[in-house]
């Protein structure tokens, strides 16, 4: 398929470029025989590691959510199946001018939403301008993160803290066009288009979705009506929403037989919660389930070794110990990061705790991404060395609260309360004391260190698309309480990145970011690592994507 590459910035597009179970799993796994089409059969369940948090992608920022979504809603662009390369997606082609400030959508034409309507480039802007309109509870970062990471904030901005709007407006020329304009060009364009939080909704969906607001703040959201239960939200994609079974953890959808793409190779798909990795495997292993993500390295060989397929990923991802600066005044000095960061083993705990083929990260980005540096300061494991930083410091006694999620799993995480143990006794080995705080990951874990409730946490990335910006600029582009730090000399360095549009010194700019960011030491990036999924040995299973990013209407029975 051809893709209109950006007339001046052709070249970044280039480069971006277990509870109740189903019932009567077994019996529709026997009768499914087609490798795909209509005519094929059969019910495919998949354990998920947690519940979605919404139906609306829009007001999502988490893997679990989006994985359900994605099924569901499709974007302007998308990316090429098990690849991080870009490619028509609801949008045949595209192309930007050359400021790179407006961006053409060339829509497919005969494409249907799940609710009859038609996709049309009046239904793309409405979806654009919806989000920019949001208002009160939806400014929140917990419902609109992507939308401000990717265009800033919104039409009336009612907190200081809300970045300013780089969202400009949507046009629809004709029925099938629309053309999005920005206030200026960034290297979230046109990766960003690409994300699941941009799915495009229906025309009548949108309208449905007016009269139900989000309520509360801090803490205590309360996510809007239409997002909680099936009904109302309708996308193209090839599987629509039949229902979701919160007390039993269970999404169910159903093939979309009007679907414009190859249909999906089962007639319905149902995501179960289980929580636990062990439980997954066992649910694999007696045949309730047919596929789960986040297999535990000690899992893969008994599994494989047993007739299962465990597919690896592509290493597309970066775990770190982040240290939120503002939260005790010793962490403000460079010195004691530095000893935290010699304090740690890491090469052990990659080789203790993670999947083969993971790696020490020496930045924050992993080597699969242009930008990567070969030049950065590096932090040897050095036990000694840190206590007599420490020792210099005067913070021989030193007492930290660390952070650690429980009840989940990540891709370049799998077993949270085990890497926090390695750790914890590194750092204690060096006589820094370790206070724990274990906290559920949605939405505790996420909402306190995102608000810089700890001295030292654990997080990751998997990045959404293939640019260096969606690793660093994540984090360190401006100040952000989880790091609570200001550094106006490495936030002006990634704005000059970001807005470069020549790819090669846009990656020159990345590298210098690296080799600054791990100079500075604003947290200590692990490890890098291949998260595997496994599925039962009677299936044709989905392409497995570095992005975390499988179709499932891909999978099939054999």
């Amino acid at each position: 398929m051809s893709i209109a590459r950006p007339k001046a910035v052709r070249t970044l597009a280039a480069m971006a470029a277990i509870g109740v179970i189903a019932t009567g799993c077994s019996s529709d796994r026997d009768n499914g025989g087609d490798s795909g089409g209509s005519g094929s059969t059969g019910t495919f369940v998949f354990g998920a590691a947690g519940d979605p948090a919404s139906l609306d992608p829009s007001l999502a920022s988490d893997g679990e959510t989006f994985r359900v979504t994605r099924q569901v809603f499709e974007t302007l662009i998308d990316h090429k199946s098990g690849t991080s390369e870009l490619e028509g997606g609801l949008a045949e082609t595209w192309e930007s001018n050359d400021a790179g400030t407006e961006w053409t959508f060339n829509l497919r034409d005969g494409v249907t939403f799940h609710d009859g309507s038609d996709l049309t480039g009046e239904v793309v802007c409405a979806n654009f301008d919806r989000w920019y309109n949001w208002s009160g509870t939806y400014q929140n970062t917990t419902l609109s993160y992507y939308w401000q990471t990717i265009f800033g904030g919104f039409a009336n901005n009612e907190n200081d803290e809300t970045p300013e709007a780089n969202y400009v407006g949507c046009t629809a020329p004709d029925e099938l066009t629309a053309v999005i304009e920005v206030a200026q060009p960034s290297a979230n364009y046109p990766g960003g288009f690409s994300l699941a939080a941009f799915g495009i909704h229906s025309g009548p969906a949108l309208e449905a979705y007016a009269e139900d607001d989000a309520s509360g703040e801090g803490d205590a959201i309360t996510f809007p009506g239409y997002s909680q239960e099936a009904g109302t939200v309708a996308g193209t994609g090839a599987f629509k929403v039949d229902g979701w079974n919160k007390g039993n953890g269970e999404v169910s959808l159903s093939r979309f037989d009007d679907y414009w793409g190859e249909s999906a190779g089962v007639d319905k798909l149902v995501f179960q919660t289980i929580p636990e990795e062990s439980a997954r495997r066992q649910a694999l292993q007696s045949g309730d389930i047919h596929g789960y993500d986040l297999v535990a390295p000690a899992d893969v060989k008994t599994l494989s070794d047993a007739g299962f397929q465990v597919p690896t990923r592509d290493v597309f991802n970066i775990f770190y110990l982040g240290i939120t600066q503002d939260s005790d005044p010793a962490l403000e000095n460079l010195d004691v990061r530095t000893a935290i960061a010699h304090a740690l083993d890491r090469q052990n705990l990659v080789d203790t705790q993670l999947p083969e083929g993971g790696v020490v990260a020496t930045q924050f980005m992993p080597d699969t991404v242009a930008g990567y540096s070969d030049n950065v300061t590096t932090y040897d494991y050095d036990p000694e060395l840190a206590q007599q930083l420490l020792a210099d410091a005067g913070e021989e006694n030193l007492t930290l609260t660390f952070c650690y999620p429980t009840e989940v799993t990540r891709p370049y995480m799998p077993s949270p309360a085990d890497l926090y143990e390695v750790m914890r006794a590194d750092l204690e080995a060096v006589g820094i004391t370790v206070q724990p705080k274990a906290l559920k990951w949605n939405p505790d874990y996420t909402e306190v260190t995102r608000d810089g409730g700890c001295n030292l946490y654990l997080l990751g990335w998997t990045g959404d698309f293939n640019d260096g910006y969606n690793f660093l600029g994540t984090w360190f582009a401006n100040y952000q309480k989880e790091w609570g730090f200001e550094n106006e000399e490495l936030f002006d360095l990634l704005e000059r990145a970001s807005t470069e549009p020549d790819v090669d010194a846009r990656v020159a700019l990345y590298e210098e970011a690296n080799e600054f960011v791990m100079d500075f030491l604003p947290g200590v990036p692990i490890s890098s690592s291949p998260p595997s999924i496994a599925f039962s040995a009677d299936v044709n299973p989905p392409t497995v994507s570095p992005l975390t990013q499988e179709v499932f209407a891909e999978a099939s029975f054999k």
